[in-house]
């Protein structure tokens, strides 16, 4: 296995308690409140710019704005900012966060809007692409030990997912109150992006409460990656593999299928949906265990095999039930490599490579991601048999399959 580098290297590092618990927990609690806030701006948004007179080409513009900005600020700061303090870097992100949700609140015009959804923080995706993101990881793994390593990230994952739906769920509420109050609806969705900005403040709050940490800005800066560039660019080759085929099963598209195919209704759906997500986020508390005992790469490759296995076999079975119950099976399995995966990337490197090894391994991925769902839109535009989650399923386990080979070619475990 590559030598995990000692902790204490980091610029991060101070005194006080490692692990899940002690001088983690700020980063847990603030990957909550920036989940909520991501949750709550991913059903307000498209809302809000329509009834402020867009049509779906010039939405659609903002919204490929705030993903093409979060990637490339997401690469900027893991690879220029790694030698500043986590703290510091966390808080100047919030301060942008809170600039971003003044401006889509106050801002009505489109290419101002535009230029703040791309220099902004705002990420209506969901996804795992932010400015907060390489510091983030990089400041969990510096202040985990080791062997708590993979646990802290199935933490900061789950803490993330359970915010963004708590966010979804509070999204409705500007409806409401307009509704109740009789107010105009653009005008309490615009101020709802109060709501971001409030995020923004509380996310600060508690990313002040990290050890605080020199910077090495005067000191000898060596260039981000350049011991472990290798490694970490044929793990990005692979991590986008398994993004992409994951793009042919997104959950829009899945509605889509089990609507087409088996004719369930939207309530049917939603419950399943809701299921799988429930059991996905979960079973990341177990991945830990798996990996003390079997080692990160076979965590990650025996638990998403199945997984795979079950998605394609949801693709091809005639009965609606039994298509269901595997994606169920899926689900308690699936998303266990997630916490694995990031813990193996920080393990790899040196300390001082952690920001921009994350950023390198995520930006990638989330662009496979974006890749594909248009080819599995087409495919069930001429069928309704589960072609894309067969071609998902089948990528995905050749990902795994090209893993395990990595991992004995280069003593990875």
């Amino acid at each position: 296995m590559v030598p995990d580098p000692p902790p204490s290297a980091s610029a991060v590092s101070g005194p006080g308690p490692r692990g899940p618990t002690g001088s983690t927990r700020p980063i847990f609690m603030a990957r909550a409140i920036r989940g909520f806030a991501d949750g709550f701006v991913s059903i307000l948004l498209a809302l809000y710019l329509k009834q402020l007179g867009f049509d779906a080409l010039h939405i659609g513009a903002i919204v490929t704005g705030t993903l093409i900005g979060s990637a490339a600020l997401t690469l900027y700061a893991g690879l220029r900012w790694h030698h500043h303090p986590a703290r510091t870097v966390l808080l100047a992100s919030c301060a942008l966060m809170a600039i971003t949700g003044t401006g889509f609140a106050t801002v009505t015009r489109f290419w101002p809007l535009l230029a703040i959804a791309v220099v902004g923080t705002l990420n209506p995706s969901g996804g795992d692409v932010s400015l907060f993101l390489p510091t983030e990881q990089a400041a969990l793994a510096d202040l985990s030990e080791a062997g708590n390593r993979t646990r802290s990230f199935a933490l900061y994952n789950l803490s993330g997912g359970m915010g963004a739906a708590l966010g979804a769920l509070a999204s409705v509420l500007p409806k409401e109150i307009a509704s109740w109050r009789h107010f105009d609806i653009a005008t309490v969705d615009r101020a709802a992006f109060g709501v971001y900005v409030l995020c923004a403040l509380g996310a600060a709050l508690t990313y002040r409460t990290l050890p605080r940490a020199e910077s090495r800005a005067s000191k000898e800066r060596p260039p981000p990656l350049q011991q472990s560039r290798s490694i970490v660019v044929r793990l990005s080759m692979l991590f986008s593999l398994d993004a992409a085929g994951g793009g042919f099963v997104v959950q829009a598209l899945l509605v889509v299928y089990l609507a087409q195919r088996f004719n369930f209704d939207s309530t049917t759906i939603g419950t399943v949906l809701a299921v799988t997500a429930f059991f996905s986020a979960y079973s990341q508390l177990l991945s830990a265990r798996l990996a003390a005992r079997f080692g990160l790469v076979r965590t990650m490759v025996f638990t998403h095999l199945p997984a795979n296995a079950c998605l394609i076999l949801a693709g091809i079975v005639p009965n609606g039930s039994v298509a269901i119950g595997f994606l169920l099976l899926r689900a308690t399995v699936s998303a266990m490599d997630v916490p694995a995966r990031q813990a193996l990337v920080m393990a790899v490197v040196e300390p001082h490579e952690r920001a921009a090894a994350a950023s390198v391994t995520n930006v990638p991925r989330s662009l496979a991601a974006a890749a594909t769902p248009l080819l599995a839109g087409l495919l069930l535009d001429k069928t309704t048999f589960g072609w894309p989650l067969i071609i998902g399923g089948a990528m995905k386990a050749a990902y795994d399959l090209l893993l395990l080979r990595e991992s004995l070619d280069h003593n990875l475990k």
